[in-house]
């Protein structure tokens, strides 16, 4: 007897927990490109980035998210409201934990965020290889204890283990159907969105303390001139004077330093040339500010 097709399913996958637990780095590992930044710094992701992966019988459209934290000012409330927004419209939520830090990636709060999924929701302890074995059986008993998950999958995100069987799992809770994007597409986001996350990126990784927390990158103009050359005018913003100095350094060697890696990674992102043209800019307490941080694209979903 003649087999029956697989059947094509389609769909969208939320990855949710709280901050620093490893969303990027899987995401980026689930579909084989760099697109969400990463950082050794919590509350790096500010935004929601979709990655989509296609595949003859699939088409998994990942959503990763800002963390789960208690917000502190505007910025933090809308971060948290685009992950919340997220969880309610996918139909799948794949929760993530650290398995180095026990269950309290899983605490009330968090369980009560994933309560708002509307459809089958995957816990993936991540880290797993930080961790010895014999401790991984009673975490996935306690989470369970914790909420109704359909699978509990250990992962390292960063060793790509675990993550077959954590795809294979939310791909088969997708829902059948055909692909809600064309083929080759990877990403709904336009190169200026990513122009702005790689040169963030960079300010993160270089800058000590709280300051890239006070910190925002706004692209001012992007276009591609006649010679192919892309060019890119952006702005670090700052909340003081007091942290201009810093970011920019002594006879400008920090702001070189900044843009210097930020333009590699560009032109590697890009696959062309890029001329940076960066700037530094004081905005006055832009995180608690709704004007700024609709001009950063921040937006409260609905």
């Amino acid at each position: 007897m003649p087999t029956e097709p697989t059947p094509h399913r389609a769909g969208y996958i939320a990855i949710v927990g709280r901050p620093n637990v490893g969303k990027s780095t899987l995401m980026n590992a689930l579909i084989g490109e760099r697109l969400s930044i990463v950082t050794h710094r919590p509350q790096t992701t500010r935004q929601r980035v979709i990655g989509i992966l296609s595949r003859p019988t699939y088409q998994a459209v990942f959503m990763d998210t800002p963390g789960l934290l208690d917000p502190a000012y505007t910025l933090h409330e809308m971060m948290v409201h685009a992950a919340v927004q997220t969880i309610r419209a996918a139909d799948v939520t794949i929760a993530m934990i650290d398995a180095t830090q026990s269950l309290k990636d899983l605490n009330r709060s968090i369980v009560d965020r994933l309560k708002q999924s509307r459809g089958p929701v995957l816990l993936a302890i991540n880290k797993i290889d930080r961790i010895k074995k014999p401790a991984l059986l009673p975490l996935i008993e306690e989470a369970i204890r914790r909420f109704p998950f359909s699978h509990v999958v250990p992962v390292s995100a960063l060793l790509s283990e675990g993550l077959e069987e954590l795809l294979n799992a939310a791909v088969q809770a997708l829902p059948e159907g055909p692909a809600l994007y064309p083929p080759d597409m990877l990403t709904d986001r336009p190169e200026r969105f990513f122009a702005g996350e790689i040169i963030r990126e960079q300010v993160f990784l270089r800058l000590g303390d709280e300051l890239p927390y006070a910190s925002a990158v706004l692209i001012e103009d992007f276009k591609d001139r006649e010679n192919g050359t892309a060019y890119i005018q952006a702005s670090i913003l700052l909340e003081r004077d007091s942290q201009k100095g810093i970011v920019i350094g002594k006879q400008g060697v920090m702001l070189k330093r900044i843009g210097t890696a930020a333009r590699e990674a560009l032109i590697e992102f890009l696959g062309r040339p890029v001329y940076l043209d960066l700037w530094v800019k004081v905005r006055p307490g832009w995180r608690k500010n709704e004007k700024e941080l609709k001009r950063l694209g921040y937006e409260r979903e609905r």
